[in-house]
């Protein structure tokens, strides 16, 4: 007699594949979602013989599901309509979620900020990683959740303590002939303040040089002197080039700087000039800040001078200082390796952590909990914890999304070849059914 249980086993496994091909082209646009592939096995097999030779005669019972495979190659990228706090990974590796003291993974990188600073997923779970202390990433300590400042946070202010002139004074000009270039500088409370740097030719190769402030910005400015109050110098010397225009020797007035000796309170090949407003006789300044000490740095990172005397038009090709004013919380972005830099309306960011990404040795050994999260199991191996770019990670993509990578050309021919399959078992049943039936008839003819 036919057994039914062969072509049922075959409608079964073959419904399986069908469920999943329909479960893969509907999230064919859900985010980070990974293919799924259905593969069968053969049954066991009875021994209903031998042949004359001795060989064994066996006969199948059915075909079984042997797994569901999930593909977890890379999806494309989708930029369009994404947010600051959406997240893409280029390569290998899971965000972290925070699950209640447990850990989830997932690709799905659609985040947002919730009212406590939180970055969580669409579930509610927050995204981890390392935490940062004034701007500096500690990768050493445990996870913890990623936390941005709350709208309406404020940046401290930051003073200034060093700050670049670079460009070139007019080797051409006459004795006595001056140029000047100003650079914008802060004090604690966060005020601007403009610092004048008066340059005035002395002779072949020398060039005295004068930094001032504005009266304005000291305590004991009085608007009512008469003569007018002029602007305090806070620092004065000479700069002696060579032959070729380059920056040989500085002269502060008390030290004489060339190389390998010291500049003012700086040690360096002629590296820094010390200014401080407190060399003003009344160095407090007007809106109650500390005074400002700072360094004029005269060497680029590579050594060289940043102040040359050539034939040109005196010019300033740099006026930069570090400092800033205070600025409050309008927003973040994500770096490539993950790291959450909080952005000021002062134009100034700051490191506030690091996305951390999880890898495992068996990804088919992920137990699946939807939502596009995954949970480590004895099968998957514990989760291989790392920043973005390092220990086999990938990179992170700021205000992106990984699209699903589900193939729905694919999918379409898949689909056929199940459905034929199932109809075949179908017919198998059917036939199984008519030989069933003439075999009844026989007894009852």
């Amino acid at each position: 007699m036919p057994s039914f249980s062969i072509p049922l086993s075959g409608l079964q496994s073959n419904a399986t594949s069908l469920n999943t091909i329909a479960n893969n082209l509907t999230n064919l646009n859900t985010t980070a979602y990974k293919e799924v592939k259905t593969t069968f096995s053969d049954l066991f097999y009875a021994n209903v013989g031998q042949s004359g030779n001795g060989d064994q005669i066996a006969a199948g019972e059915g075909v079984q599901v042997a797994s569901n495979t999930t593909d977890f190659s890379q999806g494309s990228y989708d930029t369009s309509g994404t947010t600051s706090s959406d997240m893409a990974i280029d390569g290998n590796g899971f965000f972290i979620l925070d699950n209640t003291g447990s850990q989830l993974y997932t690709r799905n990188g659609s985040f947002s900020e919730d009212s406590s600073g939180h970055l969580v997923s669409s579930d509610g779970l927050s995204l981890m990683g390392y935490s940062a202390t004034n701007g500096v990433v500690s990768t050493s300590g445990s996870l913890t959740d990623i936390t941005l400042p709350t709208t309406g946070s404020v940046m401290s202010p930051s003073a200034t303590t060093s700050f670049t002139l670079g460009g070139n004074l007019d080797s051409a000009d006459t004795t006595g002939t001056s140029y000047s270039s100003t650079v914008a500088v802060y004090d604690s409370l966060g005020q601007a303040h403009n610092v004048t740097m008066t340059y005035t030719k002395t002779g072949d190769n020398t060039w005295s040089y004068s930094a001032s402030m504005s009266i304005k910005d000291f305590s004991n400015y009085d608007s009512t002197a008469s003569p007018a109050q002029s602007d305090p110098v806070i620092a004065s010397g000479s700069l002696i080039f060579n032959s070729n225009g380059t920056l040989t020797q500085v002269d502060t007035g008390s030290t004489t700087a060339t190389s390998g000796t010291t500049v003012g309170t700086a040690t360096g090949d002629i590296s820094t000039i010390a200014l401080n407003t407190s060399t003003y006789t009344s160095g407090t300044l007007a809106d109650g800040a500390s005074s400002i000490s700072m360094n004029w740095k005269l060497l680029d990172s590579s050594n060289s001078p940043t102040i040359s005397q050539v034939d040109s038009d005196s010019s300033t090709t740099s006026a930069k200082a570090n400092g800033y004013a205070s600025g409050t919380y309008t927003g973040f972005s994500v770096d490539s390796d993950g790291t959450v830099n909080a952005e000021y309306s002062n134009g100034e960011t700051q490191a506030v952590g690091q996305v951390a990404l999880a890898n495992f040795q068996n990804l088919q050994g992920l137990d699946k909990l939807g939502s596009s999260e995954y949970k480590a199991t004895n099968t998957s191996g514990a989760a291989a914890i790392a920043v973005a770019g390092a220990g086999g990670m990938g990179t992170i993509k700021d205000s992106a999304l990984e699209d699903s990578n589900v193939d729905i050309s694919t999918e379409f021919a898949n689909l056929i070849v199940a459905q034929r399959a199932f109809e075949a078992n179908s017919k198998a049943v059917t036939t199984f059914d008519t030989v069933t039936q003439d075999t009844i008839n026989l007894i009852h003819a």
